[in-house]
């Protein structure tokens, strides 16, 4: 850093560097955007002329060994988070990478091993945005004993991955080959599980033990030469599993639940039950022994969180706090897990956890 100037350069500017990290970071003051460097030159220089960033770069390597930038922010698909990360730290950069963090448990505790090796560095993974407004509330009624023992929770998801649109919530056999449905650059990930997970983590803590099926209804899909490709990636993830605080879960995902839409989450206790509604999460309902409905239970405004993941990034990168969402070392929890999942599908018995 000069005169207190923190150089950002971005590889792999897609939809959500675009819509969060460039504006997010451009929010913080002695934070400069300088370099770009996408798939192709052209792309980047797309980028470069809209968000007006002074420098292009052919290739990502260049970007990384350049001395004037001291951070570097990831925004590409899961195949390369590896790569990139490992090489920004040993360029001596700080790094925030998009989640999901890798393709597989083994990346992540590489890239987990690599950040502790450089502890001046400041190591970051996108955080899950699904829950940012109600976590506070859910973790302190949980904490204050609302809930009494915790006993069980059940999480739905309708993924708008795969259709035509989000509206359009029935299976959608002639949409575009996505990333995400394409094993190689995705690896283990699904859908948004991994993400999610993590954000159970925050209320219930890491799972012991998981038995999962999967299914891929829609085997085949056009990529963008118009070729017809095979996928492996599930668009229907069923999954059971426990957790070391005690919690027994039953979570889905689906791309093929026909006039579900969004997310619900419920968390049941001995005393008491909260749900979880909004598209993102931003209601809390709960209730007790004796209530004959649920109520929603008001937030206040001090509690209500939002995204702020960009000045987490730089306030940590200046020393000011720590990394809470989302450090390296749960991001190994959530693609441990994730993985888990599809080890559990394809072998018919139960994983435990920690791999």
């Amino acid at each position: 850093m000069e005169n207190g100037i923190i150089r950002v350069g971005l590889i792999g500017a897609g939809a959500n560097t675009k819509l969060r990290h460039i504006p997010g970071l451009r929010e913080q003051e002695g934070v400069e955007i300088i370099a770009v460097a996408n798939r192709t030159r052209a792309s980047g220089e797309t980028v470069a002329s809209e968000y007006e960033i002074p420098t292009v770069y052919d290739n990502w390597m260049e970007l990384m060994e350049a001395d004037n930038i001291d951070a570097v922010c990831v925004g590409t698909w899961p195949y390369m988070h590896r790569t990139l990360v490992l090489a920004a730290l040993e360029n001596d950069k700080h790094v925030l990478t998009e989640a999901r963090m890798a393709m597989d448990a083994q990346e992540a505790h590489d890239m987990l091993d690599a950040s502790r090796q450089f502890p001046h560095l400041v190591t970051q993974i996108v955080p899950a945005p699904g829950t940012l407004q109600v976590d506070r509330t859910v973790q302190d009624l949980i904490a204050d004993g609302y809930l009494g023992q915790l006993l069980a929770l059940q999480l739905r998801v309708s993924d708008g991955h795969g259709r035509a649109s989000r509206a359009d919530t029935f299976m959608n056999t002639d949409g575009p080959l996505h990333w995400r449905q394409n094993r190689q650059l995705s690896g283990y990930n699904i859908m948004g599980m991994g993400i999610w997970y993590e954000s159970l983590m925050r209320y219930v803590g890491p799972a012991t033990k998981v038995m999962a099926m999967t299914r891929v209804f829609t085997n085949q899909r056009k990529d963008d030469n118009g070729i017809l490709r095979g996928i492996t990636v599930p668009d229907h993830v069923n999954v059971l599993c426990e957790f070391a605080s005690g919690v027994q879960a039953d979570l889905s995902w689906s791309t093929v639940t026909g006039l579900q839409s969004g997310a619900e989450l419920w968390i049941f206790g001995s005393e008491g039950t909260i749900k979880l509604e909004g598209q993102p999460f931003d209601k809390v309902l709960v209730g007790k022994n004796g209530d004959e409905a649920l109520s929603e239970f008001p937030i206040p405004d001090e509690k209500r969180g939002k995204w702020q993941v960009e000045e987490q990034f730089i306030e940590a990168i200046r020393g000011n706090a720590p990394v809470t969402l989302t450090p390296f070392d749960v991001g190994v929890q959530y693609m441990e897990f994730t993985e888990a999942v599809t080890r559990s599908a394809q072998s018919g018995q139960t994983v435990y956890l920690p791999l």
